[in-house]
């Protein structure tokens, strides 16, 4: 049985923070930031807008999945999953994984977050003499990374590094957004 490290963060306070299975879970109080908004907030103009994020159970089933399918193919990589602003919410790696893959799943995921588009779809627009959108800092526009939607917006990236072939890191992000789109939680 082939084994795999988790990384998680979780940004908040200290209010019930628990670590259950590797995933840090964060329960805010009624009222502090970041908690839902009462009934009688969602009446008035609202100067704090409610986003879809993944919630961890979703993050590590999707990041299984593709851990499971990089397994299949004996495949050495690392699975990052990221949130809209980019910050990393979770890394599985295989055992074998070089120390270079989980940047490049990183930062696959964060490209494609960024852009609402595979990774493998923006190569063509990263190159050139003059500046492009490959001089954004963060970025890495080789194929393996695939963003996660809702109601048509980019909540979350996937990425994936450490494949001999990009193409092959695409497939296995590709088996994690399969999963988070068949997920019944």
């Amino acid at each position: 049985m082939k084994r795999s490290h988790i990384i998680a963060t979780a940004v908040g306070g200290a209010a019930g923070l628990a670590l259950v299975g590797g995933i840090v879970a964060t329960a805010l109080p009624q009222g502090s930031p970041g908690a839902p908004a009462s009934a009688a907030a969602d009446a008035a103009p609202q100067a704090v807008v409610d986003r879809g994020v993944l919630g961890g159970d979703a993050l590590v089933a999707a990041a299984q999945a593709g851990l499971d399918e990089a397994q299949e193919q004996d495949q050495q990589v690392s699975i990052a999953v990221v949130d809209r602003s980019g910050a990393t919410r979770l890394v599985l790696k295989t055992d074998n994984a070089g120390p270079q893959t989980q940047e490049s799943a990183e930062q696959k995921a964060f490209t494609a977050v960024s852009f609402g588009q595979p990774t493998s779809a923006l190569s063509e627009n990263a190159g050139g003499d003059a500046p492009s959108i490959g001089d954004i800092p963060g970025t890495l526009f080789l194929a393996g990374g695939v963003p996660v939607a809702s109601d048509g917006a980019p909540i979350a990236g996937i990425g994936v590094g450490g494949a001999p072939d990009g193409s092959i890191d695409e497939e296995i992000a590709q088996a994690a957004l399969d999963a988070l789109e068949n997920y019944e939680g």
